[in-house]
């Protein structure tokens, strides 16, 4: 199974819905980082915008993940006007400029919304849930749309689809989300200098595959057996146990909380904004 039915290759993109993910999403980001700029001057440390910055880089691997969860974007055709709005192809996928927005808001919004706290060591383990509860509703709301407005798909023989999105993708994602904004505060509160907050372009990488490779694993494997040994039983059982295993990641991640600083510190004793400071 997974393998690239010819109707998924030829579906024609929407270029109407392709000028609303491209432009609302950039609209989205431009907002984000004059709220991460506004947040690196009133609490003088970069970690907002570079964790803006690491998921917009780290979106150039999304190849990666198209060919291991069976996401392919649709493209233009001969005998449509207009072109799809790419930057490079691999793995025979090609690439829209948007999912590197798509990635900031959906991977790197928590930072801005609770990183602060978290920072504080103001956030419990209640307020790790709900976070991963939010993310895997925007997820859900953002892909619902994507997948039924003709600019891409799931196209492997998923279970558990909300329209044509499959839930356990939200999942992974919200459970991403939480992984790394958690590991990406532990780092702030480590790091001397600013130049420090660098490392935040190792770390979502290492969340992002750590979570979506790791703990998706079985669900990847059984969407991908020989016809043989294929069965949508089994990719019903992948399903609830890449989500089981994910519900374990987070309450997990809620262990590893950082403490509470003391009210006699400063508001933040993150690194100070400038990166030219070592």
């Amino acid at each position: 199974m997974g393998r690239m039915p010819d109707h998924v290759m030829q579906h024609e993109l929407s270029l109407v819905w392709q000028n609303v993910f491209t432009w609302a999403s950039w609209a989205i980001v431009l907002v984000m980082v004059v709220i991460a700029v506004r947040m690196w001057v009133a609490q003088r440390t970069p970690f907002y915008l570079i964790a803006c910055a690491a998921a917009c880089v780290a979106a150039t691997a999304e190849p990666l993940y198209d060919v291991a969860f069976d996401l392919w974007f649709y493209d233009v055709h001969d005998g449509k006007a207009g072109a799809m709005y790419s930057h490079f192809t691999a793995f025979g996928v090609v690439q829209p400029n948007w999912s590197h927005s798509g990635y900031v808001i959906l991977y790197a919004s928590a930072c801005l919304y609770a990183g602060q706290r978290l920072y504080r060591g103001t956030l419990g383990r209640k307020g790790i849930f709900a976070i991963w509860a939010a993310e895997i509703t925007a997820s859900v709301v953002f892909e619902t749309i994507g997948t039924a407005t003709d600019v891409y798909t799931y196209y492997g023989p998923y279970e558990l689809r909300i329209v044509n999105y499959p839930l356990v993708i939200g999942v992974l994602e919200g459970t991403q989300v939480v992984l790394f904004t958690v590991l990406a505060v532990h780092l702030w509160r480590r790091v001397e200098t600013a130049w420090g907050l660098l490392g935040l372009f190792v770390v979502f990488p290492v969340t992002f595959f750590g979570a979506n490779f790791g703990l998706g694993s079985p669900l990847i494997v059984a969407l991908h057996l020989e016809d043989a040994h294929f069965s949508s039983g089994m990719v019903w059982g992948a399903t609830f146990l890449t989500m089981a295993m994910c519900a374990i990641a987070v309450n997990g991640a809620s262990k590893f909380l950082p403490s509470p600083i003391a009210v006699s510190e400063p508001e933040t004793s993150a690194p100070e904004a400038s990166l030219a400071q070592s």
